[in-house]
């Protein structure tokens, strides 16, 4: 098992292909640096700093990929209190084309990562779709490299990046299990910086923020909705839904005490933070998650529990006035509401959009948005319509054709990772890992379906990388059995020294 982290080995011939994508990559960062259009004196004060990073990074592969998750996970955090000197999508994008960097380099790890499965095939076929279209002149503005760029680098290349960097580097049992612990304590970090902004308020940022026009879709009814160090409220509210869902069924499975006791408290901990954005969608999210967990459990003792319980809390919510005296139920409550204001203002939305669609199949394009589209043009009123959704903004975009294509690549993604769980795993702590990971992606793409939240940071690293995890696990599963039976003997010695202690102590 290859669980290199430090160091090159000395390789001869790097081969045709990879010199090719080395080559790639390498004009990629290029462009990149030049869309981003540093100022001379930002370059030359950060380049000492940069000098240092790319030793690091050369010298220690992991603390690239370390540096890029929790990066990807306070980008707005960050942006939002002034400490980004550089555009978010740039950071996320250079860091992810440098651990491709290293790995292509580095021939051991190219050559042993496993890329040919349903997701990489997926992954190509909306990849190719978003290429083509550059040449997409629907709204007769003419072929614009730079403003498709935008676009296509966070609809599709931040997506193929994430699966590649995973794919490659979350390759051994204790890199599975890091990732997991560092996705936890993040999540842990948000809910406490929600019980923050609940208990003492909100920094000058975020007020500031909320008073350039946050406030219209976060201070609803008298209803506060928080938004952590997210976005808004609806990212983080469908992002801590799914994180749950990852956690409750990790939790489940986990044979290691400490292990299940972590996923566990990270779970509940995540279903308040849930109930504190305020984000209806999220419930669902949620719901649709154990549903899934349901068949991939292959077990009727632990679906007909899972059905009891959720089925009981949707009774709840949806057909009595428990719990009404606390305004986040209050909120949540108001998803089972047929009547809603906001859900008929969406049906608007979309009705508007199918109108001007219809001569638009492969969409206005991608990149293009009210700022580049003049107001005299056929296809202005659909630049501006809010989207609410991420499919939707995908539909806008790219059309019927794209919509459809970009649907069916994320059902391919997920009935091939649930198959794998289905099939291929045995071990149960690794099969409750993955099922976890199938659940909270099912959860992500309904709350894309309801807002437009999916390829926001940090839910594509999040989401779709752990998704590519998912296709690693078989290789790993007999080296995590192994890993798994040393912490639990270790655990059973810690018991037994206890106990001993406790009883010599009685003498």
């Amino acid at each position: 098992m290859n669980v290199a982290g430090k160091g090159f080995r000395a390789n001869g011939s790097t081969g045709l292909g990879r010199t090719l994508l080395l080559l790639l990559f390498f004009v990629a960062a290029l462009y990149e640096i030049y869309c981003l259009q540093l100022p001379l004196v930002v370059a030359i004060c950060f380049s000492p700093l940069l000098v240092v990073f790319v030793y690091l990074a050369f010298t220690y592969h992991m603390f690239t990929f370390w540096t890029l998750f929790v990066a990807n996970y306070f980008l707005h955090f960050l942006a939002r209190h002034g400490f980004m000197p550089l555009p978010m999508s740039g950071v996320s994008e250079l860091l992810h084309i440098l651990l491709l960097l290293i790995a292509i380099i580095d021939a051991r790890m190219f050559i042993e990562a496993r890329f040919l499965n349903p997701m990489f095939i997926g992954m190509l076929i909306w990849t190719s779709l978003c290429t083509i279209e550059v040449f997409n002149d629907t709204c007769g503005l003419g072929f614009n490299l730079n403003t498709w760029y935008s676009g296509a680098r966070l609809l599709c290349f931040q997506l193929m990046y994430a699966y590649l960097v995973c794919v490659i580097y979350i390759n051994s049992p204790e890199r599975l299990h890091r990732y997991l612990v560092m996705w936890g304590l993040l999540a842990l970090f948000s809910v406490f910086w929600t019980w923050k902004q609940k208990t003492f308020g909100f920094t000058a940022s975020e007020k500031a923020w909320l008073m350039s026009g946050g406030a219209r879709t976060h201070m609803v009814n008298g209803i506060v909705r928080y938004f952590s160090c997210f976005s808004d409220a609806a990212s983080y509210g469908c992002n801590m839904a799914a994180t749950s869902v990852l956690f409750y069924i990790s939790a489940l499975n986990a044979k290691v005490r400490k292990h299940r006791l972590f996923f566990l408290g990270t779970a509940l901990a995540c279903t308040w933070a849930m109930f504190a954005s305020g984000t209806r969608t999220a419930i669902f999210c949620m719901i649709a998650g154990f549903m899934v967990y349901i068949f991939l459990s292959k077990s009727i003792k632990i679906a007909i529990p899972v059905t009891l319980v959720f089925g009981t809390l949707i009774a709840l919510l949806a057909f009595t006035e428990i719990g009404n005296g606390n305004s986040m139920i209050r909120r949540m409550r108001t998803a089972f509401d047929k009547n809603d204001a906001s859900a008929g203002v969406r049906d608007i939305n979309k009705e508007a959009i199918r109108k001007y669609i219809q001569d638009a199949p492969w969409g206005i394009g991608v990149g293009l948005d009210y700022s580049n589209v003049p107001a005299n043009n056929k296809y202005r009123k659909l630049s501006t319509i809010p989207p609410d959704s991420e499919y939707v903004y995908i539909w806008v975009h790219t059309g019927y054709v794209g919509v459809t294509v970009f649907a069916l690549c994320n059902i391919i993604m997920i009935i091939g990772a649930c198959c794998v769980v289905f099939f291929r795993l045995k071990n149960r702590a690794i099969q409750g890992i993955g099922a976890g990971i199938c659940c909270a992606f099912v959860s992500i793409q309904l709350g894309g379906y309801g807002n437009q939240i999916l390829c926001q940071f940090p839910n594509v690293l999040l989401f779709y990388g752990s998704l590519a995890i998912v296709f690693n696990l078989p290789h790993l599963e007999n080296d995590f059995a192994a890993w798994e039976q040393k912490h639990l003997e270790k655990e059973k010695e810690e018991k037994e020294r206890k106990l001993k202690k406790k009883r010599e102590s009685r003498v």
